[in-house]
């Protein structure tokens, strides 16, 4: 194989092509793809090179399920480590107590320009030459990530076409190393821009024009910069045909970065009958002058039929969708029923294998992508946006809110329905599994449980542990339909919540249908019975409970239950449990693992003073006037209320946490250009992985721009330490942690070194509610040590603080220094900790 591939001379000749030449240039066609269009064309500019031959390590990772896994390659890159792979070349150094070799073997890909053959948990090098430096784009699909020179980018895992990288091909030797994607293959070429700035039309959220609405709509696309500089004050506009516009102000977008932008679409004065329409959009910079402009078809629907909708999240002001099966009826009374779909289903697709009811408005959030957070994490905090803003608009009955899903859209029924057992009269998951854990038994993991670093992890991801939940669905009917020939979920899962539910729930429906496949049409989801037997059950009103048995593994993922609400734990996302009664207007009854909780008495009516007895201790309280009682020195007491400086619902923790509440990356410029560099590629990083996995849209700034002001109450995510961001004392001066060149303290207790790196979370001191998550290093090796983000996933587990050195990587859990939650006063002292 030739050792080097070269780009000659067609960089400079291309540079003096006319525009409107470089449209012969494109190639491929768009299919129908798991419900979405996977992009083949490169519409952004030409293409320069596709790469064919390259070098395959296979065998070479070791996935997690709670934690990240294991990765040589990582290791060797952020080691400095990795040698120029060659055929036959052997690693000099392998996992600790492996036998197996692992060796480069060279491998070319086939007609289509696809690498293919045994892939999976492998990682493929590339490489190519160029005889000048030149801004392009990495256009490659299969990976999940990308190092392009040393420098991690996400991927595109699950092969949809949606990743455009900017990035400078430097003169020389580039070399690029993908990492495997769900489906072991991969294909990668390199696109010279036809412009700095311009939109991209991968990918867009696109709202429906609804005839007869005469609001504007959401929209979003993507803005690729590819240029050195970051852009602000640009605007976009949105024109239809018939005249109307409107103009948004762009959100910025940092140097050689995508991001996808918000934009209004305006409302037409007058609806046709065309199912679509052509709008145009401009972007304008701050001067007023064209950018560049592109068409988009907007679907125009009917409100009483099958639609979309669109809205900002308020966990990064994306624009989201979701679809809507609206009921044939305006009778008043209407039910809500919450349909979660499966993996790789869009949710536009979801509602419409539904017919429509004339009791119901269906309603199917994105999960923020078709395979998005598996309904945890940001996919649960997508569903309750959806019902937000769904209920806004069609007003319902809210005792008659119900829950369905099929496949992962099953887990996502029992996941939900457990965490909110007091939103759902009904849950009905169809073909789903209960929890990922007993579905997916595979990773590296599974036999750490010794390990005390693993048991935090294992910690931070219990609300995922739907099983703990389980009295939760006392609360609600269960119906449960599966296919017994199910050969994507055994239908031995549904047999196992049958089996275990049946021990204390009477109101369970459990419809095994024999010769029923995985899908079958659409009664795999539009199931009769499971309708009906909604029809029969409601949501008590809050003053009708008389017995609250409730769980939860963190009040900032689950803390409210009818006229409960667990404000703190005593051990942190251990399982807390309510066991309260009522007789008349006595409250009594059992908590385990709550340290504080409030009584939402001002929910219920009293006709004498409340008597609360809580685990043998007796209060009075005041009628119509919530209780908060707080465990200090093993005594229950009272106090005014949840403490807003101490661990609370809307700020409790989890690393994972801080990536909400309209968040900003802030990364470093105040230490070397190495440094600096680093860190704003992390951020960018982070930034491309949450578009990827998450539909999302991230302001990423430098610690120069922050303010409190500008950015008040929203969580920050700090990129950086001490030594070298220049908002660290800002946000973090009194924090129990601190992070320098060559050292992290955590209390009293010191880690030196200068291969160390820390993610955790604390509170914005300026803020009730918003916190400060941190992600830093104490060296070059330890900030290479942060490149895997595999905390944008619906499985993993992070507690409030995890440090290690950079042989994490390599070593997983081993290479962990500390690990734990922070005291519900956000001390160190008070706090649970795993030092070594």
């Amino acid at each position: 194989m030739a050792r080097r591939l070269r780009i000659i001379a067609l960089v400079s000749v291309i540079f003096f092509l006319p525009f409107g030449e470089t449209k012969a240039q494109r190639t491929g066609n768009i299919v129908e793809y798991f419900g979405k269009d996977r992009i083949e064309n490169t519409e952004e500019g030409i293409i320069l090179h596709e790469f064919t031959k390259g070098w395959a390590l296979r065998a070479a990772v070791r996935p997690g399920v709670l934690s990240g896994g294991e990765d040589i390659i990582a290791w060797q890159v952020a080691t400095g480590k990795f040698q120029r792979p060659e055929d036959g070349l052997r690693l000099s150094e392998n996992y600790k107590n492996d036998p197996l070799e692992l060796v480069w073997e060279a491998i070319e890909a086939n007609y289509e320009n696809v690498f293919t053959g045994n892939l999976g948990r492998a990682w493929l090098y590339t490489e190519l030459e160029s005889p000048e430096e030149v801004t392009v784009f990495l256009d490659a699909k299969g990976h999940t990530r990308v190092f392009i020179n040393g420098m991690p980018h996400e991927g595109d895992h699950y092969d949809f076409g949606y990743t455009l990288i900017p990035f400078t091909l430097k003169k020389g030797l580039n070399q690029f190393l993908f990492s495997h994607g769900r489906f072991g293959r991969v294909t990668a070429k390199i696109v010279l821009p036809h412009q700095e700035v311009q939109f991209s039309n991968r990918d867009m959220t696109l709202p429906a024009l609804i005839r007869g609405e005469r609001d504007n709509k959401w929209g979003a696309i993507r803005v690729v910069n590819s240029g050195q500089e970051g852009i602000e004050g640009y605007s976009i506009t949105c024109r239809l045909p018939s005249g109307e516009t409107a103009t948004t102000q762009m959100d910025p977008i940092i140097a050689m970065a995508t991001r996808k932008v918000k934009f209004q679409v305006p409302a037409p004065r007058r609806n046709t009958r065309a199912e679509q329409v052509n709008a145009t959009l401009v972007l304008r910079d701050q001067a007023g002058q064209e950018v560049h402009r592109t068409e988009i078809a907007l679907n125009q629907q009917d409100a009483s039929r099958h639609h979309e909708r669109t809205f900002v999240s308020n966990i990064d002001g994306s624009v989201q969708y979701y679809s809507v099966a609206p009921s044939t009826s305006n009778r008043p009374g209407q039910a809500f029923i919450l349909s979660t779909h499966g993996a790789s289903v869009e949710a536009r697709n979801q509602t419409r294998a539904y017919k429509q009811k004339d009791w119901a408005h269906i309603v199917a959030p994105t999960n923020r992508r078709p395979f998005g957070f598996n309904w945890e994490e940001w996919g649960r905090m997508d569903a309750l946006e959806v019902m937000s803003d769904a209920k806004r608009i069609y007003p319902t009955d809210p005792a008659k809110t119900y829950l369905t899903g099929h496949s992962m859209g099953g887990h996502g029924s029992w996941f939900l329905g457990a965490t909110y057992p007091d939103q759902f009269a009904v849950i009905g998951p169809a073909a789903g599994y209960a929890d990922i854990i007993g579905y997916r038994r595979s990773g590296s993991d599974t036999l750490l449980f010794s390990n005390p670093h693993y048991q935090m992890i294992y910690r931070g991801a219990m609300p995922g542990r739907t099983l703990n939940l389980e009295r939760n669905y006392l609360q609600s009917g269960i119906y449960v339909l599966h296919g017994d020939a199910d050969m994507v979920v055994s239908v031995e899962q549904a047999r196992m919540m049958r089996e275990r539910l049946s021990k204390f729930h009477n109101n369970i429906i459990y419809r095994e249908q024999p010769g029923a496949t995985h899908w079958d049409g659409d009664h795999a989801m539009d199931w009769p019975p499971l309708f009906d037997f909604m029809k029969h059950n409601t949501i008590p009103a809050t003053n009708e409970m008389k017995h609250i048995e409730f769980r939860t593994a963190s009040p900032g993922v689950s803390a409210t239950n009818y006229w409960v609400q667990v404000n703190q734990q005593i051990r942190h996302y251990e399982v807390s449990t309510v066991d309260l009664k009522r007789h008349n207007d006595t409250i009594s009854g059992k908590l385990d693992n709550v340290a504080s909780i409030t009584l939402l008495l001002s929910k219920m009516n009293f006709d004498t003073q409340p008597v609360i007895i809580v685990n043998g201790q007796e209060f009075r309280a005041e009628i119509g006037k919530d209780l908060t009682l707080k465990l200090i020195d093993h005594t229950w007491q009272t106090i005014p209320g949840p403490m807003a400086a101490e661990k609370h619902p809307a700020r409790y923790g989890g690393f994972k946490l801080a990536f909400t509440n309209s968040m900003v990356f802030v990364y470093a410029t105040g230490g070397t250009a190495e440094e600096n560099e680093w860190y704003k590629n992390k951020a960018r990083f982070d930034a491309e992985t949450f578009l990827y996995r998450g539909n999302g849209s991230i302001d990423i700034i430098a610690d120069t721009e922050f303010s409190i002001e500008r950015f008040a109450d929203r969580n920050v995510i700090l990129y950086g330490s001490a030594s070298n961001h220049k908002a660290w004392d800002l946000l973090l001066k009194d924090a129990p942690v601190r992070v320098e060149n060559g050292r992290i303290d955590l209390g009293d207790y010191t880690i030196n070194g200068d291969n160390l790196g820390t993610f955790f979370i604390y509170p914005r001191p300026d803020s009730d509610f918003a916190s400060v998550g941190v992600v830093a290093g104490t060296g070059m090796e330890g900030m290479r040590s942060l490149a895997p983000n595999d905390y944008f996933s619906g499985i993993t587990g992070f507690p409030d603080l995890l440090i290690f050195d950079v042989n994490w990587l390599r070593d997983g859990i081993e290479g962990i220094r500390a690990s734990g939650f922070f005291g519900n006063d956000w001390s160190v002292e008070n706090g649970e900790f795993r030092l070594n």
